[in-house]
């Protein structure tokens, strides 16, 4: 039987090159990924949509809460990680996002966060209206 094997290379400082580890390969590819999509590109279906929150999001270790910004034919205008938190949790303040949307003047938004604990359950707290003011 014949196999053969795929080498890809990392070029170094000097000139020179080595096979390039795993982490190497995965970044490279993430960031070229990232950069086929850019303002003015249309995230037309939930699948596009998980792909493009895929790459931003797959390799946190923390919370944060991402929200991608649409103009009226739902292209991109830009994509925030507007809060960060720990490793189970984020502080949202509902009214930055509305303030973020206008001044940029989105027709709709995309609203996303990773679970990298891997437990997608809502928390107690969360699911809990919060005590009276």
């Amino acid at each position: 039987m014949n196999t053969s094997s795929i080498s890809l290379l990392a070029q170094l400082d000097d000139g020179s090159s080595r096979p390039a580890t795993a982490e190497e390969i995965i970044a490279a590819a993430r960031e070229h990924m990232s950069r086929r999509v850019r303002r003015g590109t249309q995230l037309s279906s939930p699948k596009a949509t998980r792909d493009y929150l895929s790459l931003k999001l797959g390799t946190l270790e923390r919370e944060v809460f991402a929200v991608i910004f649409l103009d009226r034919h739902h292209r991109l205008i830009s994509y925030q990680e507007m809060f960060q938190g720990t490793i189970d949790g984020a502080s949202v303040h509902p009214r930055e996002v509305v303030k973020e949307a206008l001044k940029q003047n989105a027709a709709s938004v995309i609203l996303a966060h990773p679970h990298p604990s891997g437990v997608a359950e809502p928390f107690r707290r969360c699911t809990q209206p919060p005590p009276p003011a």
